[in-house]
């Protein structure tokens, strides 16, 4: 088997999320039955991130491995290279199916131990956010949920400044039965761009489910003047120190949500990556 990373983006407007649901369009079932069509076998992904429904992508990353046989379907009687066979093949059926809110940015073959998801260092988020001080372009509406009244963007970024390094972020997440909630989060920056819209941007070794838009929202709750500019901090100290949520989580709209990177280590580094993420994580 030849294992190959798949670099790819996706609007997630009309996506039920990254993960295969049955009668569901969604960005798994849709690369997975693109590669079965031009290798002739099923094809299965492990991706760097799952998105939600709605959640969009600039630069996700999975990795796939084809059998000899596979790639000689693939490359059939042309003198293409294996990965350039997989990129124009995989990008021409993506086309023909409909599925243009799909962009194939480039695939690689790749060491047997690189692991789309395992092998990640970090993974960075944005998230946009309109107020009423904000200019509002039509061409970015579906991308930009707008929240009533202004907001304050300072205290916003003060809050932020605050819950950054490792921490226990139940707060912040919708736990999954048997994983961890402690994260590292290396990057928590809020700033006005040049249209006053609200631009957060996030980057962790990895994030939990709902993760990033309930810090959006709490960021959200400060900046509205509802929550103290120390509260999100209290809240993740309160989880450092063994103690449950008292306060319900409140997560923003998915639109607004875009993956905008992965970071892997060097080749020979990623063994090394795989071995330390399937560890279990725990505080130093």
């Amino acid at each position: 088997m030849t294992r190959f990373r798949l670099d790819l983006g996706y609007r997630g407007t009309d996506f039920h999320g990254w993960a295969k649901q049955p009668g569901l369009r969604t960005v798994q079932d849709a690369v997975e039955t693109g590669l079965e069509r031009i290798t002739g076998t099923e094809v299965a992904t492990v991706v760097a991130g799952r998105t939600d429904a709605g959640v969009h992508a600039r630069r996700q990353v999975v990795h796939i491995d084809l059998s000899d046989e596979s790639i000689a379907k693939l490359i059939g009687q042309s003198n293409r290279s294996a990965e350039a066979a997989l990129l124009s093949r995989l990008r021409g059926v993506l086309a023909a199916g409909g599925f243009h809110d799909i962009v194939i940015h480039a695939a690689a073959e790749v060491p047997e131990d690189f692991d789309a998801r395992f092998s990640a260092l970090w993974r960075s988020y944005q998230y946009r956010l309109a107020d009423h001080r904000s200019f509002i372009d039509p061409l970015l509406t579906a991308v930009t949920p707008r929240h009533k009244g202004e907001l304050d963007a300072e205290s916003m970024a003060e809050a932020a400044s605050e819950v950054q390094g490792l921490h226990d972020f139940l707060p912040f997440c919708k736990p999954r039965e048997g994983a961890t909630t402690i994260r590292t989060l290396y990057e928590l920056d809020v700033a006005r761009d040049q249209d006053a819209v609200i631009i957060i941007d996030l980057r962790a070794d990895a994030f939990c489910h709902h993760m990033v838009r309930a810090l959006v929202g709490g960021l959200v709750k400060v900046g509205s003047g509802n929550w103290a500019v120390t509260r999100p901090a209290e809240l993740i100290a309160e989880a450092d120190a063994g103690l449950a949520p008292d306060v319900p989580m409140f997560v923003t709209a998915a639109e607004g949500l875009v993956l905008t990177e992965v970071g892997y280590p060097a080749p020979e580094d990623y063994a090394a990556r795989n071995a330390q993420t399937m560890a279990r994580r725990d505080q130093e």
